[in-house]
């Protein structure tokens, strides 16, 4: 192979895989530092985006087909009830209920993948990584924030990922033909390495993986071409292929990986409707590519029902209002936002919701709309919640640094600024809150 070709195939296994949900899980080497090519930024955002299908939503089994395209454990009661918990955000319950799942099933790759996922998204969410708003700037991609996850829970994440790829691989030993053995490794690699994306914005390995996951969709398509959860990451790379500036198609295409948006999306629906681990990410990815094309109308159709269909979900009706706030309506994103917390304040009504993401998002919204004051506010009220991340602690002292600049109030900028670029913690803001000390914020 010529040394051309061979860095094609590299830079296409970079990008590309980035942006399988289902992408591999090989030990994570936290000091990947992205070295982007011309247009890579917009391409990694899209994809990381579609990590996020992984990260908002999971395996939903309440529909049960006539005949079997996946393993029977998806289908069980026991696997249903627990990710009732899971999709009303209460981690510790769900994972204790998979937890029995993994115990009576010992042997079976997916039962270890469920705890795998729900330890992913506990930690995600509890360090304020699963709201997409961060991942629409290029910001995303060069900050500085440091994610302190816990070296046990990454110990068990790495111990789990491990596992459940060493009983698919003796499943695929024993039975080449086993279509849930290669649909199980894809699941734990994508798990994986979504992690080490969102956490350790370690795109380099979990892009080496994303391809070895892709192609264990591909191989359980091969083997039962009704295998609709797998349709996912097929349609994933469809539409992510078609998404990239014309010149990188034409290369990517020499080696015969092409792309088109409505076949994406096609596969995509066709995961939605017939699927039983994805199809709520599949819905999810629906709505996150539309909503990258612009198609606001309809991205909102889609999330309108997911937010319906799990209505305590505090992930599924954040992105609801985050949607409707991209789409361009600044009163109706905020009446979104505020009946958010007015549930909230209903006792029970959503599991250890993170409110501070809804504040931040609320007082954004408030910037765009010029009702500045209470975008200071809500700011304020962002970095004020007890369970916030200290970065995104900071990101809101900032922002309410701003705030008070434009109302003239330097003496309260000036404290927001301070707080902002503390020594210690977080110093992803550090820079920019040192910047407005010396010069006020003028907004430009």
């Amino acid at each position: 192979m010529s040394s051309s070709k061979q860095q094609m195939r590299l830079l296409i296994g970079s990008e590309n895989s980035i942006m399988q949900a289902n992408c591999p899980a090989l030990p994570a080497t936290v000091d990947d530092t992205p070295r982007l090519l011309p247009n890579q930024g917009r391409f990694i955002l899209l994809g990381i985006l579609l990590l996020l299908c992984s990260l908002m939503t999971t395996s939903a089994v309440f529909a049960q087909p006539s005949k079997l395209h996946t393993d029977p454990l998806n289908l069980s009661p026991e696997v249903r009830e627990a990710h009732t918990f899971f999709y009303n955000l209460d981690y510790d319950a769900a994972l204790s209920h998979f937890e029995a799942v993994q115990r009576a099933n010992p042997q079976n790759p997916m039962a270890t993948n469920y705890i795998l996922m729900t330890l992913i998204f506990r930690e995600l969410y509890h360090q304020d990584l699963l709201d997409t708003t961060y991942y629409a700037h290029d910001s995303f991609l060069s900050s500085k924030r440091d994610v302190p996850v816990p070296q046990a829970t990454r110990d068990r994440i790495e111990q789990l990922t491990n596992a459940a790829i060493n009983l698919a691989d003796q499943q695929v030993k024993a039975n080449p033909n086993n279509a849930n053995a290669y649909f199980a490794r894809g699941y734990a690699r994508g798990m994986h390495a979504a992690f080490i994306t969102l956490a350790d914005h370690s795109f380099v390995s979990a892009a080496r993986q994303g391809l070895a996951s892709r192609q264990d969709s591909e191989q359980s398509l091969r083997i039962d071409p009704d295998y609709a959860d797998a349709k996912m990451a097929v349609g994933i790379q469809q539409f992510a292929v078609a998404s990239l500036p014309r010149i990188l198609r034409i290369m990517i295409g020499i080696t015969g990986v092409t792309g088109n948006k409505e076949k994406g999306l096609d596969l995509l629906r066709q995961c939605a409707a017939q699927g039983v681990v994805n199809r709520i990410e599949c819905r999810t990815a629906l709505s996150l590519f539309l909503r990258h094309d612009g198609r606001y109308p309809e991205a909102l159709a889609v999330q309108h029902g997911l937010a319906a269909e799990f209505p305590r979900d505090y992930l599924f009706r954040l992105e609801e209002a985050n949607l409707t706030k991209d789409k361009g309506d600044g009163p109706g994103a905020i009446a979104a936002y505020k009946r958010i917390l007015d549930e909230a304040r209903t006792p029970g009504f959503f599991v250890d919701p993170r409110l501070q993401m809804t504040y931040f998002g609320l007082a954004d919204t408030q910037r765009g709309q010029n009702l500045i004051a209470d975008a200071a506010h809500n700011y304020l009220n962002a970095a004020a919640q007890p369970k916030c991340s200290e970065w995104l602690k900071r990101r809101a002292q900032l922002n309410a640094g701003q705030m008070f600049d434009l109302l003239h109030q330097r003496d309260k900028a000036v404290q927001q600024y301070k707080e902002a670029s503390a020594g210690g913690g977080d110093q992803s803001q550090a820079d920019l809150a040192r910047k407005y000390l010396k010069t006020p914020y003028s907004g430009t």
